[in-house]
């Protein structure tokens, strides 16, 4: 019998809040889901995000280290470890761009802007509005006007 959880069984779907409530209090605690933070960030006067952004790839960092070591299977889908490499194109380098747009005229990324409603931030619902909106138009633009499919691949 098998210990890892089943994707989508209660234990898998409890962790995944678990882990998503630490990442938001982690997000409020740091002030980091306030877009005056990272708006004082991004015009170089304030460094404190990237602090947090440093630890944060610290800490990751060294999880996936340990957990590759230890164990060749993910503990909570039971997936085999793999790296997922992306190649630099086009659409890489023009994602990247669009984002760091949108991400610098309304002081917040995606994670933040979630963690941002937790502290009182409802303004910040225009911004999630348009990252739907964003998320919608890219996909049918990818579907109508490239032809490609717009689930995710394995070379994505």
């Amino acid at each position: 019998m098998s210990r890892t959880p089943k994707r989508g069984g209660l234990l898998f779907n409890l962790l995944i809040v678990a882990g998503g409530l630490l990442f938001g209090f982690g997000l409020g605690f740091s002030h980091m889901a306030q877009p005056e933070v990272v708006l004082h960030f991004l015009q170089f006067e304030d460094f404190g995000l990237l602090f947090v952004m440093g630890g944060a790839a610290v800490v990751t960092g060294t999880t996936f280290a340990v957990a590759t070591r230890w164990s060749r299977r993910a503990p909570l889908t039971g997936k085999a470890y793999a790296r997922r490499l992306k190649s630099l194109d086009r659409n890489v380098l023009v994602g990247g761009a669009v984002f760091g747009v949108g991400w610098g005229l309304s002081g917040i990324c995606p994670g933040a802007a979630y963690a941002s409603l937790g502290i009182g931030n409802f303004p910040i619902l225009f911004a999630i509005g348009g990252m739907f909106a964003g998320a919608y138009a890219q996909g049918l633009w990818r579907k109508y006007g490239t032809g490609q499919p717009t689930a995710s691949t394995g070379t994505d």
